[in-house]
């Protein structure tokens, strides 16, 4: 089973995407993909990994080429967070690249190997607000990504203000 749990900043993705694992009796895999570049990054890990303390995942740090993950079948996995996956796959050679299909390719990948998949996201674009050439694209490749990401999901939850919305499928 898969499940996207899309949202804003700060809205409660991750502690959504955790709980989902509350009753989960498998392995569990956290893939992390913030690289650590500067201190908010820094902290940002730093407040995730106490927030995960003690709740039975086995990190994995994975900033690209998610598609490579070897992992054992029937496990659960949360891959935190497409946004995060995205800017590394895009940005990574200097050059700006699609990777929808990589990145898509990955997803399936991990959903093959796992009994439980979340993938954690967030909503960009709907400010309306423009941006300069390299952001605009990221945002409408982020578009494509959570639009196909959705479509392969059997279950996609947008957090707002903390709330569970389930938008396709049911809540866990």
């Amino acid at each position: 089973m898969m499940t996207l749990v899309t949202g804003g900043a700060k809205c409660g993705k991750s502690h959504y995407a955790e709980k989902i694992f509350e009753t989960f009796s498998g392995r569990k895999f956290y893939i992390a993909t913030m690289q650590p570049y500067g201190d908010e990054a820094l902290s940002a890990i730093e407040r995730h990994r106490k927030i995960r303390a003690g709740k039975g995942f086995e990190t994995i740090e994975k900033y690209t080429d998610i598609e490579e993950i070897d992992l054992p079948k029937n496990c659960g996995i949360l891959l935190e967070c497409t946004a995060n996956l995205c800017a590394n796959e895009m940005f990574r050679d200097g050059e700006i690249y699609d990777p929808t299909e990589k990145i898509i390719i990955g997803f399936e990948h991990l959903k093959s190997c796992s009994e439980m998949l979340v993938i954690v996201t967030n909503e960009v674009g709907g400010d309306g607000i423009s941006y300069e050439k390299g952001t605009a694209e990221y945002i409408k490749i982020m578009g494509k990504i959570n639009a196909k990401a959705a479509e392969i999901s059997d279950n996609v939850i947008e957090c707002v203000y903390g709330i569970p919305v389930p938008l396709k499928g049911r809540i866990i």
